[in-house]
């Protein structure tokens, strides 16, 4: 018999839409080191990947340059960025409703995971998930697989993870479940597009917050009354 156990959601592009501080913290960024970027569509794939993967990728940085970036990132995201956010709608009724159910609900970010506490806490979304993890500072957990790998280990998971499902909105996300052996439901309403997560494998893509819950829904009544796994 095999009982779903949780489901991780990605923060950015998947419980929030963040996009408009994540890219004024980049081109904040980028405008320190000398080469400023004034279209934020340019910037758009900043939101959801680690962040020196991604200033490595829009530059040919060092990599002494791109933490140099990422630290100016950070200084300006944490004071004036990291709020300028919010929650997509129907997010907060969807967690509540998942919360009637056994299975447990994690968020796997690679933003830093004391960013992703203070903005779980600042839109009173905390309270919804047994547990939250995110990058670490020190740089040694930035990749989403070692996030989604830290959220297994801490929920006791690690040897059932073919029982978790991951949800999220970009290529990143897909990556990082598949390199863990999840599956993972791609949303389209996020930083990413159909094609993108179409791409990285998706097992299902879904454009609206009511079709996401009404799947997730959907896929804990079958567990719930049956007792095995549904197809993802």
């Amino acid at each position: 018999m095999v009982i779903m156990q949780a489901i991780f959601f990605d923060l950015d592009g998947t419980l929030t839409e963040s996009g408009p501080g994540i890219i004024k913290a980049v081109q904040y960024a980028l405008n320190k080191m000398g080469c400023p970027e004034t279209d934020p569509q340019k910037l758009r794939f900043f939101i959801g990947p680690p962040l020196l993967d991604s200033m490595l990728r829009f530059r040919p940085f060092s990599q002494e340059e791109a933490e140099k970036a990422v630290e100016l990132y950070h200084a300006y995201y944490c004071k004036e960025g990291i709020f300028d956010n919010r929650v997509y709608p129907g997010i907060r009724q969807m967690l509540k409703d998942l919360r009637t159910s056994n299975v447990k609900l994690a968020v796997a970010s690679s933003k830093p995971e004391i960013l992703v506490r203070q903005i779980l806490d600042h839109f009173g979304l905390s309270q919804y998930f047994d547990e939250v993890v995110g990058a670490s500072m020190d740089g040694q957990r930035s990749k989403k697989a070692a996030v989604i790998e830290e959220a297994l280990r801490r929920l006791g998971l690690v040897d059932l993870r073919k029982q978790v499902l991951m949800v999220g909105d970009t290529a990143s996300d897909v990556n990082g479940a598949k390199t863990t052996r999840l599956d993972c439901w791609g949303v389209s309403y996020g930083y990413g597009t159909v094609e993108e997560l179409r791409t990285a494998g998706a097992a299902k893509i879904l454009a609206t917050v009511p079709a996401l819950e009404k799947q997730l829904i959907t896929l804990q009544s079958e567990w719930g009354e049956t007792g095995e796994k549904k197809s993802f």
